[in-house]
């Protein structure tokens, strides 16, 4: 969407010579440009991150610098709730409603979906559940109980987020890549990935395994540690199933005392077995 790049391009440019303020109808032109923006991310017209025929992923900086345009030109409102619960957000930021002809399924009981979140149809959210602006979620994919799928997260088709799975979200610096969870990986109860740490296809992650942009990964199978390089994030290989575990301290004090570091272990390769105990029911799903 080449008009709406440059649209937006031309908003932060003008929005940082201003410090902020714009005319009442230049004001109404951005507020457009984001309301079409939002629209073209649900519809997954454009994306805040995309993997290359090369394998690498990288950033639509255009993209993130159109959803922080939603913030700075939001006036804060009130949102109806329920019950006795009440709240205030954004009116450039919704809540976005699913239809039945969407085909996905949101089960009731308090999942929130803002506008500006992709999800690809059979896709299942277990309440509650929070998938934020920017997010894509693949067709096929279980979005489980107490799930967070942050902001620009790139989440691909035939995932399993378990329930309590955190995937972190980053608006800012525009150009930082979001967290990058490929096609087929199984995501265990309370796992968390952050800091635009990349998972690639088919791998497993079990219950627990915290994953940051300081995290060491060490492959026993392959005898190396992962770890983010420089500007390169931490990759998870393909088909790598990752465990919770530990290596000794290297500061000599720690040493001496016995401390050892959090450390998540690639104990092996996804293999048939593998595939057996991690297969999704495909009974749960919409099919449309």
């Amino acid at each position: 969407m080449p008009a709406l790049q440059s649209d937006i391009d031309s908003l932060r440019r003008q929005l940082a010579d201003c410090a902020g303020d714009l005319a009442p109808e230049r004001r109404r032109e951005a507020r457009s440009a984001v309301s079409q923006l939002l629209r073209a991310l649900e519809h997954g017209q454009v994306r805040a991150a995309e993997r290359d025929a090369d394998g690498i992923w990288r950033v639509n900086r255009w993209v993130k610098d159109g959803i922080l345009l939603a913030f700075r030109l939001g006036r804060l409102c009130n949102v109806a709730g329920a019950g006795p619960f009440s709240f205030a957000d954004f009116d450039t930021l919704p809540v976005r409603g699913i239809r039945a002809e969407d085909g996905v399924r949101v089960v009731p009981g308090g999942t929130t979906i803002r506008a500006g979140a992709h999800l690809g149809r059979r896709v299942i959210c277990m309440p509650p559940s929070y998938v934020n602006v920017g997010a894509w979620i693949g067709e096929g994919t279980m979005v489980d109980s107490n799930v967070l799928v942050g902001s620009c997260a790139q989440v691909g088709r035939g995932v399993h987020l378990s329930a309590g799975v955190q995937l972190g979200g980053v608006l800012e610096p525009a150009g930082a890549l979001p967290v990058i969870i490929e096609d087929e990986v199984m995501v265990g109860g309370n796992a968390g990935v952050y800091e635009g740490t990349i998972v690639r296809r088919g791998a497993v992650l079990a219950p627990g395994v915290q994953l940051s942009g300081s995290t060491r990964v060490v492959d026993v199978v392959r005898n190396r540690t992962w770890r983010r390089d420089g500007e390169q994030a931490l990759e998870i290989p393909p088909g790598a199933v990752v465990v919770p575990g530990s290596r000794p301290a290297s500061d000599p004090v720690a040493a001496a005392r016995g401390i050892s570091v959090y450390a998540p272990v690639i104990v092996k390769y996804r293999d048939g077995r593998t595939d057996e105990a991690v297969r999704l029911e495909g009974q749960l799903r919409v099919e449309s």
